[in-house]
């Protein structure tokens, strides 16, 4: 969580940083700072909803540097929520931090809130590059630095914690990190960047002995006991050294604990100084503190080196995790939502940029959480519910061990506990307005309901069609669409029945060409289509490209705040979705999220059907071709009819009956005139981009 004014006070003392020209090692990668540090440094949108596929470029640039200087990374990800509940205020807190930051968004003012989908972008190109990848349970930075400290090699954060650890390879602070100006001849390039060592900070104070720096962490943090002790503590520490960090600022009031800790060989002296200042309450200050220190305490064999080493699964894994997920969680593909609700039974919602005066965007995909927990909780047998640990009725519950002592529940049949008369619920919270709102969701089981621990055991069928289930589809009428597009059309369907306000026409239609356009990418970058996407070259022709439109992002200028919550709510059916089909151990191919939405594009689309485009006027006829097979797919595979507003009317270019504007009429004649060749066709040479990925 980091320690407040330790990177201020670090990074204004030049003493504390050194210059390297980093090249030939092997570098750990904090995975959740360096996402959101590429994101939201390099001028990405934020507002749109978020433009994955210049993020996935960025990601693919980062790891192209790495490899010319011969940088090997290894990306560890934050998993779950602590389960020892110490900074769960704080993850509140931020949590409304980010609302209000998504609602400054939404009204063209700044803020600093990650789109819903960056961090699957993130794996999905850290997969496709065969980078060294896994997530931890929960906070990764301990593991991170365990890891470190057995390889002996840097650490690439922007997290403060690892000014504390003593790590023999250094760190490496991302505001430094300079890959974007490569350095050095072509054989011998690096990466300018500075390193910074506990060594070097104790060497300023006097040889300071590096255990004492947790204590300075733990007692900056106020981490520990009641506000009232714990600026009596600092109050005294201050005044012991004359009163020079007193009033100041946080990294002047480090500069003054490290003065004081100094002056102790150990932290056990410091501790024993602590309990005598304070007084009848030293004892229990000094306990809290060294337990909080202990946090910081780097082992020498990482937990998590095996699963790099030997592919092994991390005990603690096994330990907290149902066999059926234990192997696809450390690779990165189940997401922390369902870690959450599976070891603590509460789910933090990520914010989006909308309409703060409407429900959250979340609320549309509420019945495909409550199907993701009705897997993880619910089963057949007689159970009662036990909170923060799982145990059948009449016996005691086991519980795994973690880092620092932090307990995770025992994985195995006996983990789960629930009365069936009784409601099991998952504590969701979730903006209401602009303000944090907890929410109890119950679980629901699926009509032939199975459970978490037999999920290996369910065929793929009977998986996919329980996916179907919940997004509410007709499988049978998805029998054209190509397997790479059933979890987006599935999504988009369900979107439409569930969304609130209903989408508008327009609306969809620019989500359809949005998605059109990502599939074109692909496959011109697999060889698929055999040319490259037009772009008119008669300025004066007065058809529309929709790479033109991709070359203009930034040309818009107002937010559309109503269409921005309804892709709010369609990323918030699709990031729910994912998650679902991952617990389900991926019945349904995996979605290219880099190529399927683009917030700008989308937007952009939306902004020219409104001055009367038509869709045909955007897209070559293959691709119209795309575009209609999907199209039918959205409005024919719904369970329950579809609202007026995304029925019907939606010929060549969704202008039936304006023929003086479009060519609707007639373009969707010819497209029935094609008929199941003309569709199966299409099928195929969307297989051949299957096969190529």
């Amino acid at each position: 969580m980091g320690v407040h004014g330790l990177t201020t006070f670090v990074e204004g003392n030049r003493h504390f940083l050194f210059d390297v020209k980093f090249r030939d090692s092997r570098l750990l990668v904090d995975g959740s700072s360096l996402c959101f540090n590429l994101y939201l440094k390099h001028g990405l949108d934020r507002q749109h909803g978020g433009d994955y596929d210049a993020f996935a470029s960025l990601v693919l640039q980062f790891l192209s540097t790495l490899e010319a200087c011969n940088i090997e990374p290894v990306v560890v990800l934050d998993g779950g929520i602590d389960p020892s509940n110490k900074k769960f205020d704080t993850l509140q807190q931020r949590l409304q931090s980010k609302i209000r930051e998504a609602e400054n968004l939404s009204h063209g003012r700044n803020g600093s809130v990650l789109p819903i989908l960056t961090r699957q972008v993130f794996i999905e190109v850290l997969n496709q590059k065969s980078v060294l990848l896994l997530q931890c349970l929960a906070e990764a930075d301990w593991d991170i630095a365990c890891l470190a400290r057995q390889w002996k090699c840097p650490v690439l954060s922007n997290d403060s914690d690892f000014f504390i650890f003593d790590l023999p390879g250094g760190y490496l602070p991302l505001q430094f990190f300079n890959w974007t100006n490569l350095s050095g001849k072509a054989s011998h390039c690096y990466i300018p960047a500075r390193c910074y060592t506990t060594q070097g900070l104790c060497r300023f104070y006097g040889g300071m002995n590096p255990e004492l720096l947790p204590l300075c962490a733990v007692l900056t943090g106020n981490d520990y006991g009641t506000p009232k002790e714990a600026e009596r503590l600092l109050g005294m520490i201050d005044r012991r050294t004359g009163g020079k960090g007193n009033g100041k600022s946080p990294s002047s009031r480090i500069d003054v604990q490290l003065r004081w800790l100094s002056s102790f060989p150990s932290s056990a002296q410091a501790l024993a100084e602590v309990r005598r200042l304070v007084g009848a309450n030293g004892d229990g200050l000094s306990s809290q503190l060294n337990a909080r220190m202990k946090e910081y305490h780097v082992t020498p064999q990482s937990p998590l080196a095996c699963w790099f080493t030997d592919c092994k699964v991390p005990q603690g894994h096994t330990q907290t995790l149902p066999v059926s997920l234990s192997m696809a969680a450390p690779g990165g593909h189940l997401a922390p939502l369902v870690i959450d609700a599976l070891v603590m039974r509460r789910v933090l919602l990520h914010p989006q940029v909308e309409n703060s005066r409407q429900a959250s965007s979340h609320c549309c995909a509420t019945a495909i959480r409550q199907a993701i927990y009705g897997i993880l909780l619910l089963d057949g047998r007689q159970m009662h519910p036990v909170h923060g640990g799982f145990t059948q009725r009449g016996g005691r519950g086991q519980r795994g061990q973690a880092r620092g002592g932090v307990q995770f529940p025992q994985g195995g049949n006996d983990r789960f506990s629930f009365d069936r008369a009784a409601p099991v619920c998952v504590e969701e919270f979730d903006r209401l307005h602009v303000n944090l709102k907890r929410n109890q969701v119950e679980a629901q089981p699926l009509k032939s309901h199975f459970h978490v621990d037999t999920l290996s055991e369910v065929p793929v069928r009977v998986r996919r069609n329980a996916f179907f289930e919940v997004l509410r589809v007709n499988p049978s009428a998805l029998a054209h669409i190509p397997a790479n597009m059933l979890l987006p059309v599935a999504v988009t369907s369900f979107w439409l029945q569930e969304a609130a306000p209903k989408p508008s026409q327009l609306q969809l239609q620019a989500l359809m060409v949005g998605m059109v356009y990502g599939e074109l990418v692909l496959m011109e970058q697999n060889g698929v289509l055999g040319y490259q996407i037009p772009v008119p070259k008669d300025e004066q022709h007065q058809r529309f490209s929709i790479r033109q439109l991709d070359r203009n992002r930034s040309s818009l200028r107002q937010m559309d705040v109503d269409a921005a919550h309804s892709f709010s709510q369609w990323q918030a059916c699709l990031w729910s979705a994912q998650c679902l089909n991952q617990l389900l151990l991926m019945p349904l191919n995996e979605v290219r999220l880099s190529h399927l939405f683009s917030g700008t594009m989308v937007h952009g689309v939306l902004n020219y059907l409104k001055k009367g485009g038509t869709v045909d006027h955007m897209l070559p006829k293959f691709s119209y071709d795309i575009y209609s097979i999907l199209l039918h797919g959205v409005k024919n595979c719904c369970l329950k009819p579809q609202p007026p507003a995304a029925r019907g009317g939606m010929g060549r270019g969704g202008e039936r009956g304006r023929r003086g504007r479009g060519r609707g009429a007639a373009g969707e004649r010819r497209g029935r005139g094609r008929g199941r060749r003309g569709v199966e066709g299409i099928s195929n040479r969307f297989a051949v981009l299957e096969i190529n990925e």
